[in-house]
């Protein structure tokens, strides 16, 4: 089923955008919550009325994450963790523990933002990307250090 997004949504599209959807996401999800209308030639219309509105919202999106991106660039933070043997971590440092780190210097972040190809084994430095908008990811440095 194709429909017209009324707001950007992440794992779809943006604003204003015309995309294929699974028939049961668009009517259970999408539509009831008012975060887009079916893709027919009457909204289509409405839409290309209301494209400079959209336009401007992207604009303040786009302009938010960049802020966001200069405020992360450069970043530092901490995470302690026990180790086991030869610097190896008892568990590992996952999104969760990223996100407290930077949570406790006053940076919000939301755990799907933050971009961890795979779990944190060692104790080290690593640089972790962050995803604030489409295609602006941010990379912060972390250090893994003995609790």
């Amino acid at each position: 089923m194709k429909v017209i997004l009324k707001e950007t949504i992440d794992s779809l599209g943006i604003i204003g955008s015309e995309v294929k959807v699974a028939p049961g996401y668009a009517r259970n999800y999408l539509l009831p919550q008012g975060k887009a209308v079916p893709a027919t030639p009457q909204y289509r219309k409405i839409l290309e009325q209301e494209k400079a509105k959209f336009d401007l919202q992207i604009a303040k999106e786009k302009d938010l994450a960049e802020q966001m991106a200069q405020r992360l660039t450069g970043v530092e933070c901490q995470v302690a963790a026990k180790i086991h043997q030869e610097d190896r971590l008892y568990g590992s440092v996952t999104v969760r523990d990223i996100v407290d780190a930077l949570a406790s210097q006053d940076i919000r972040v939301d755990k799907r933002m933050v971009l961890l190809k795979e779990p944190i084994k060692t104790i080290g430095t690593f640089q972790v990307a962050i995803r604030v908008y489409k295609e602006v990811e941010p990379e912060i440095t972390v250090h893994v250090i003995a609790e």
